[in-house]
């Protein structure tokens, strides 16, 4: 069987495990079809793969053009002779001048490393050559390339009203592409010349891959450092002999074997190559990267098993920590005696104000997830000696107190974290009410619970937050009955809710509503009035409002709900609920709830909007908004906004989009921008990085990190808690103690300053949430 290779560009991850004994079929958008045999089985699937690979290469050529065209235009001194070790090369520009000229087009480029990864673009695509052929784009002053303007035809002259705009468009495609490019780049590079920055954009991409979840922190950074790199495969051949394991970063794998055809598909993040690591084939370079972090790794065994296995810092290690200056982290170990090495690194000045180790703080903030305080709390106990067999008295008295310092200052840091929320846990409160007095402690907050019959007639009732369904019902009709409570959207969808549910109320969706009737009576549930959302809209009011005033309010109730929201409500949410009892996430959940409600208040606004004047208007309006919240840091509301832009119902008003001026398009595309969702948004994270407190953060995405270290890694290894997941799940956690670690102190922190109308009108908006619904009226706006 004659074997086929061909060239990508959907790059794959290889580490040096062992690739499997199958056949496969790479494709993607990349791919260059030069093969015999398979392509006849695949035609019509690699012919899909080469018209998509056309257009996206016409539209960065189109891009080209528009760039080149601006620089010769505007910056005809970028391309020009120059002189370097007494050779001239013709007619080139500088790759830091390249950069450097980006990075003033372009506002929203937060680091050079994403200009690089622009002009890689055109490098791949062989627009851009460097003067010695070389496959990477160089941001240095001595690096020169030159655009193959003949071979493409780059000479494209435009006139200057349009030249900015296709500019803009060029710049938005080339940064989509470019995080992708840079991957691609760094990966081509030896390990040995990765930049710093380059080993952090390979780990980034490792945490968010799902084949590669399983592996600890210490072994990603290993890989990264020396590891990881890019191949070009198109079939291996059934009985071949591995050499690598294969991670799909891009397209797909067809997976097909001898006498059964095609067996599965792969797609990205999945991986194949790990059989071969059970039989004979070489793997020396995995094993010794398993020996280098294990030769790091330090066990403690108690009758025969392991209870604690802890891991030289990396950090440390980098810094030529060794010996007696070394530390060591927890990476897994039974409950107890994590705790008992976390209490060991609690340190006590003469005052007993040392900072706590930040390990502690993340103990603290998961503990319930693998020790609940009904562990913990006689854990504590036990680490409270009482006295001594062995040692002189004083050596006793000295020991003891310190071991008592350290449990009070560690039960004291517990009491900081949770505060209020330990009231609610009787346990830890027994344990507590010696040392702590709580009885400033107020009551559960109540909420006024609307219920509604199936008449659509409501009842209404103050419950605490937490109530359950059962208590619920027991508060409205008699018990013993065939009463069911409902939550019903507004498409009319329903469930029953389980009598041992609690805090449902804070817990239903946008425009979702409560019904109390009888099982029978379920099915003719029908959806109120108030659930379908406004019939008309208020472009009349909002022109009498400014964007700043609206943009303040939305930034100062967002503020309130983010303050209100406690760190451990983000636990129990990605964690679930059910698992804590007594546990209430009903402030995230608020918080989450509101950032749906801007987004559809954006769509449903434009979309009654009938008027083609005032709808373009009030698109302005919306972008300004989104500009001023931006410039408030505050990022879910911003999010929420340009999500609404983006809407599909939103989007096809081709007509409304004509009106807007051109700089109040640059500046929407400029946005867009930073909602580029590839390289695991690395558009936003690199712009977050740059944001000093306070700032509210894009919550959905906060949540979505914690969800895939959730998912990704068990909580048990070996029967041993996972303290790394831990650790990974309360960094990102303490992002939001970081966002809030300073007060607002800008104008828009100030309530008072904005009219009362404007401050009631954000705080109760009406929209309408089902997508076919806006999208039929969009489509009534604009046949």
């Amino acid at each position: 069987m004659q074997r086929n290779f061909f060239h990508i560009n959907n790059l794959f991850t290889q580490t040096h495990k062992q690739l499997s004994a199958i056949n496969t079929q790479v494709s993607g958008l990349s791919n260059k079809i030069c093969v015999t045999h398979i392509l006849l089985l695949y035609a019509s699937y690699t012919n899909l793969c080469t018209s998509s690979l056309k257009f996206l290469s016409d539209r960065v050529v189109k891009a080209a053009r528009s760039v080149y065209s601006f620089i010769i235009a505007r910056s005809p001194g970028l391309i020009r002779d120059r002189k370097y070790h007494l050779k001239t090369y013709r007619q080139c520009c500088s790759g830091k001048e390249l950069v450097d000229w980006l990075m003033k087009q372009n506002d929203c480029l937060q680091s050079r490393s994403q200009a690089v990864g622009m002009w890689q673009v055109l490098v791949d695509e062989g627009i851009l050559v460097h003067v010695k052929h070389e496959l990477n784009f160089h941001d240095k002053d001595a690096q020169f390339f030159r655009f193959q303007d003949s071979d493409f035809g780059l000479n494209h002259i435009t006139n200057e009203r349009d030249s900015e705009d296709e500019l803009q468009e060029a710049l938005s495609l080339l940064s989509q592409l470019g995080p992708d490019a840079l991957l691609t780049m760094i990966l081509r590079k030896c390990p040995s010349q990765r930049s710093a920055e380059d080993l952090e954009v390979i780990y980034e991409e490792l945490l968010h891959v799902k084949a590669a979840a399983h592996l600890s922190t210490s072994v990603k950074h290993f890989l990264g450092d020396n590891s990881i790199s890019s191949i070009s495969v198109y079939t291996t051949l059934q009985g071949d002999k591995g050499t690598s394991w294969y991670i799909i970063w891009k397209g797909s794998v067809n997976v097909i074997t001898h006498g059964k055809g095609l067996v599965t598909s792969l797609h990205e993040g999945e991986d194949f190559g790990q059989l071969a690591l059970l039989n004979d084939a070489p793997r020396a370079d995995f094993i010794r990267i398993l020996k280098d972090v294990e030769a790091n790794t330090v066990r403690l065994e108690e009758h025969g098993k392991t209870v604690l296995v802890l891991e030289k810092s990396s950090n440390l290690a980098h810094q030529g920590g060794a010996g007696s200056n070394s530390k060591y982290t927890v990476r897994s170990g039974t409950p107890e005696k994590i705790l008992e090495h976390l209490l060991e690194t609690v340190k006590l000045d003469s005052n007993g104000n040392d900072a706590i180790e930040p390990c502690v703080t993340d103990f603290l903030l998961t503990h319930k997830v693998f020790m609940p305080s009904s562990q913990l709390c006689p854990a504590l106990r036990h680490q409270y000696p009482e006295m001594l067999s062995e040692g002189s008295d004083q050596e006793k008295a000295a020991y003891i107190l310190n071991a008592k310092q350290k449990v009070v200052k560690l039960v004291a840091q517990w009491v900081v974290l949770y505060g209020l929320l330990l009231k609610e846990d009787p346990i830890a409160l027994d344990f507590l009410e010696p040392a702590f007095t709580f009885r400033f402690l107020p009551p559960l907050a109540a909420v006024l619970y609307e219920i509604y019959r199936p008449d659509s007639k409501p009842l209404t009732l103050m419950l605490p937050v937490n109530t359950s369904v059962q208590d619920v019902m027991s508060a409205i009709v008699t018990p013993g009955g065939d009463h069911i409570l409902v939550r019903m959207n507004s498409t009319g969808e329903r469930a029953q809710l389980k009598l041992d549910a609690t805090a449902v109320y804070t817990a239903l969706g946008l425009n979702e509503r409560l019904f109390i009737c009888t099982s029978s009576q379920m099915e003719q549930l029908t959806p109120i009035k108030e659930q379908q959302g406004p019939e008309r809209g208020t472009t009349d009011v909002l022109e009498q409002m400014g964007s700043k005033d609206l943009a303040n309010e939305l930034t100062n109730y967002d503020w309130e709900l983010f303050t209100a929201m406690h760190e451990v409500e983000l636990i129990h949410y990605i964690f679930g609920r059910h698992k804590f009892p007594g546990s209430i996430t009903a402030n995230l959940e608020r918080f989450v709830r509101r950032f749906n409600e801007v987004q559809y208040w954006v769509v449903t606004e434009l979309c009654l909007c009938e008027d083609l004047v005032k709808r373009a208007v009030l698109l302005k309006k919306f972008i300004k908004i989104a500009a001023v919240l931006k410039e408030q840091k505050n990022l879910n509301s911003f999010f929420a906004v340009m999500f609404g832009l983006s809407n599909s119902a939103v989007h096809r008003l081709y007509k409304t989009w004509e009106r807007i001026p051109s700089k109040t398009k640059r500046i929407y595309c400029a946005y867009e921008r930073l909602m580029d969702p590839s390289r695991n948004h690395r558009a936003y994270r690199l712009a977050v990085a740059k944001l000093s407190p306070p700032y509210i953060p894009f919550m959905p995405l906060l949540l979505k990190d914690m969800t895939f270290i959730h998912e990704g890694n068990p909580n048990y290894l070996e029967k041993l808690v996972n303290f790394e997941k831990m650790q990974m799940i309360a960094k990102t956690v303490k992002i939001v103690r970081e966002c809030r670690s300073q007060p607002y102190d800008s104008d828009h922190a100030h309530p008072l300053r904005s009219p009362s109308n404007i401050r009631h009108y954000i705080q109760n908006l009406k929209v309408i949430d089902g997508q076919r619904k806006l999208t039929q009226l969009s489509r009534t706006l604009e046949s």
